[in-house]
């Protein structure tokens, strides 16, 4: 078995807070009802020929200010009444916080010599809120961003490009993110992955991963 030598993270819902929790942050501020947003995206998408607007926004092919036009317009029509999202990136950042446990073993891992990468799905626009909740370039040597790189997970391409830049092969890098089927895709391509569900659930998965390599 390779030794691991990288560790590829997700950033939101893994070094943050989770992600629904500043969806639903932004839906109570704009008074939404829940699974409004979901209901939402979907008549978006089948308007639009099915393609998802938010993986559009992911992959840098629809700006920030489409993606909530193309939303506002799905809320109206779902919830039969005008609908104003001022603000949308803004609000959510607003409830969307640092996960200061996970970083602090991540900073730890970065100090036993392992290459440290991000590989996150995000909104180019929104670089500049999320690229200072932590001090990122502090240990990690490379981010691969969806939003810059018009191609987001679960596609395989994006996994290449990230061992590409680090520089190692996928058996000999670990990656952890909060979406099952990002794993699976990792998986798929040789990757150790571990499937975050809470911190101390990730860390304990990790550290067993990276004994289970090195044994």
């Amino acid at each position: 078995m390779s030794r691991v030598e990288a560790i590829v993270c997700d950033f939101g819902g893994v070094l943050t807070t989770p992600l629904v929790d500043a969806f639903l942050g932004v839906q109570e501020a704009h008074g939404i009802p829940p699974q409004a947003f979901g209901a939402a995206l979907m008549r978006a998408a089948a308007a639009d020929g099915g393609v998802n607007p938010l993986f559009e926004l992911e992959c840098g092919r629809m700006t920030e200010a489409q993606f909530v036009a193309r939303l506002t317009d799905g809320l109206r029509a779902e919830l039969h009444r005008e609908v104003e999202l001022h603000g949308f990136g803004g609000r959510f950042f607003e409830h969307l916080h640092p996960n200061e446990e996970l970083f602090a073993f991540m900073r730890e891992l970065h100090g036993r010599g392992y290459r440290m990468a991000i590989l996150t799905n995000n909104v180019r626009e929104w670089e500049p809120l999320w690229r200072p909740m932590l001090p990122i370039d502090e240990i990690f040597e490379l981010v691969v961003d969806s939003g810059f790189e018009g191609v987001r997970k679960p596609e395989r391409a994006i996994y290449e490009l990230t061992l590409a830049r680090l520089g190692v092969a996928a058996e000999a890098a670990l990656f952890l993110d909060d979406t099952e089927v990002n794993c699976d895709a990792a998986r798929a391509l040789g990757m150790r992955a571990v499937h975050f569900r809470a911190t101390a659930q990730a860390i304990a998965d990790v550290e067993a991963a990276l004994a289970a390599a090195a044994a």
